[in-house]
């Protein structure tokens, strides 16, 4: 009996030791760079004459100018339009997709997944080839059409920039939506329609009413993307002096002398913003009960006959996604077989050539790019996972007091827009030298940071269908908690624990504004090395990057679906 005793001792202080390592971390990286952002934002930087002081300077300088009353509501106006733009167009289709009889409804829905993968610099790069005033195709081909002498569409406007982001956001709401009127009973439509009400009033009295949640959910969480958004504002904004917060962020950065301290108050105000939309989107989910309609009785709807009209609504879809993905990768395809870019003609057909990828392909940087890409996208989805699978197991399958906290705090980096958890790391590492400022380990800290919550959703909802007497019966045998932990929790946390790894490794890659502020000579990823290429004006070179890139993003998606369709990862 005493000779197992120090065993047992030893198991326990290892469990232990693992939580607390894995607590810590999760504090430190959520926690840290806001304690740090909001220091900056009231301290001067320090210089060599004169050391750091408590001040309102910052904010005064921010907001006593009238042009933050004017960036204020640029942000906003942006944003609302980014969001409504969006959100009409993926519930418009998500409803003829799941209440109509619409044809090729499973082709759409898998092609709705394609631009989640683009990244958004290549998006907007592909929009202004095609809708710039000088040489976007599209107006050049309606002037031509119709004999216009001026431009019909800017996208160097405001206007511009809402429909680009738009456009790159309506595959999120189409896909939320289509959850949403996936899982809603439809027997209650199904009445109203037998009571003599038309389509519009049951869409409006019914459907709209009876999906309200999931409509103000998906609202919210456009809104908070659009105005974390950087590469549209950047790109589309700034050369015509549009500038929003993150914009604002940017060349509060970069310019000479540095105005880090200008920069957190701008950032300390969006972190605001999105605050209080993350907010209203917890509260919003933890009350949606009330508006539930789905039991334990299986249902079909009773889908709505368009006739003729069906074809339309295919043709609708069709357009949509022309719009989406045909266009923009075919703008980028002709633009990358360019040796100077030149509007589609037959002329320029004759001067194809594949120099640009072979520009590309003996680029100095190129190989790097791509290991800095693969090995920070591996490693920040490994780690991930690995860590917030011990924080779910605190707060699902422990009382410990506080464990809600612990959620609280893990969840904290969703309310951090890219650019501002750069700058706040960028801050933190610059005034407490260890050593990794300017190296590939302060872009995966970044990483991690970022995406943190999201490897939090995924395994939660494995852990919760996980039922405590496999533990306790592990236990009753003997089992120390690494050994029931590693071999029966981990096992079936399969699913949850892939699907999350696939999705973290997929947008880590691509991810451009948390990299942006940290990346250093020999630390740039791939989404860099293209905005590097379009500072320079080189856009047939960046093309042909573009081009390759989507390609090798498609691919690890259908690498990422096999393997999960092996491990018996469910497609929803």
């Amino acid at each position: 009996m005493n000779a197992t005793a120090p065993a047992a001792r030893f198991a326990i202080s290892w469990k232990w030791v693992v939580i607390g390592v894995c607590v810590a971390f999760s504090v430190y990286i959520a926690v840290v760079p806001l304690g740090f952002l909001l220091w900056q934002s009231f301290f001067t930087p320090q210089t060599a004459a004169k050391a750091a002081e408590f001040t309102f300077g910052n904010y005064l300088t921010a907001y006593s100018s009238s042009d933050t009353l004017r960036l204020f509501f640029n942000s906003l106006r942006f944003a609302v339009g980014v969001a409504s733009f969006a959100f009409v167009i993926g519930t418009t289709l998500a409803w003829m997709n799941e209440r109509t009889n619409t044809p090729f409804k499973s082709l759409f829905y898998a092609l709705s997944l394609i631009p989640l993968v683009i990244p958004g610099i290549l998006f907007t790069v592909a929009w202004i080839l095609l809708g710039s005033p000088k040489i976007g195709i599209i107006n050049l081909t309606l002037m031509q059409w119709f004999g216009l002498s001026a431009p019909l569409f800017d996208i160097y406007s405001m206007w511009g920039m809402i429909w680009v982001d738009g456009l790159h956001y309506s595959p999120m709401a189409f896909l939320l939506m289509t959850a949403a009127f996936r899982s809603m009973d439809p027997s209650l439509e199904e009445s109203a329609t037998m009571s003599g009400a038309n389509v519009f009033q049951v869409i409006w009295h019914v459907t709209l009413k009876l999906a309200w949640p999931a409509i103000f959910a998906t609202f919210l969480i456009l809104f908070v993307r659009a105005i974390e958004s950087f590469e549209v504002p950047a790109l589309l904004g700034l050369p015509v002096g549009i500038e929003v917060f993150t914009s604002s962020i940017y060349q509060a950065i970069h310019r000479y002398p540095s105005q880090v301290g200008l920069a957190s108050s701008y950032a300390v105000t969006l972190l605001v913003i999105t605050t209080v939309g993350i907010y209203f989107i917890s509260r919003l989910s933890s009350s949606g009960s009330k508006y539930s309609t789905m039991t334990g009785k299986g249902f079909r709807p009773r889908q709505i006959d368009l006739g003729r009209w069906r074809w339309l609504a295919a043709g609708i879809f069709f357009v949509y996604f022309s719009l989406i993905v045909l266009l923009p990768f075919a703008v980028l395809l002709w633009s990358s077989l360019q040796k100077f870019y030149a509007v589609p003609s037959l002329e320029a057909m004759k001067h194809l050539t594949l120099d640009p990828y072979r520009f590309i392909l003996s680029y100095p940087n190129l190989s790097r790019a791509v290991w800095n890409s693969l090995l920070l996208s591996f490693g920040c989805a490994t780690l991930i996972m690995l860590i917030t699978s011990v924080i779910c197991w605190i707060v699902v399958k422990t009382k410990l007091p506080g464990r809600w906290v612990l959620d609280n705090v893990a969840s904290l980096p969703m309310v951090f827009p890219g650019l501002v958890l750069g700058l706040a790391l960028m801050i933190f590492y610059l005034n407490v030298d260890v050593g990794i400022y300017g190296t590939m380990w302060i872009m995966f800290i970044a990483y991690v940071t970022r995406f943190m919550p999201y490897g939090l959703r995924f395994n939660t909802t494995s852990m919760m269908q996980i039922h405590r007497e496999l533990e306790e019966s592990a236990a009753m045998s003997g089992a120390s908690w690494g050994i029931t932990f590693r071999r029966i929790i981990l096992p079936l946390l399969k699913p949850g624990l892939l699907a999350g790894w696939i999705y973290i490794m997929i947008v880590s890659i691509r991810e451009l504004s948390s990299s942006i502020l940290l990346y250093s000579p020999g630390t740039e990823v791939i989404s860099i090395v293209i905005w590097e290429l379009w500072e320079n004006g080189q856009y047939v070179e960046l093309s042909a990057l573009g081009v390759l890139f989507i390609l090798m993003l498609f691919v690890l998606v259908m690498v990422a679906q096999a393997i999960g369709r092996k491990f018996g990862i469910k497609e929803h």
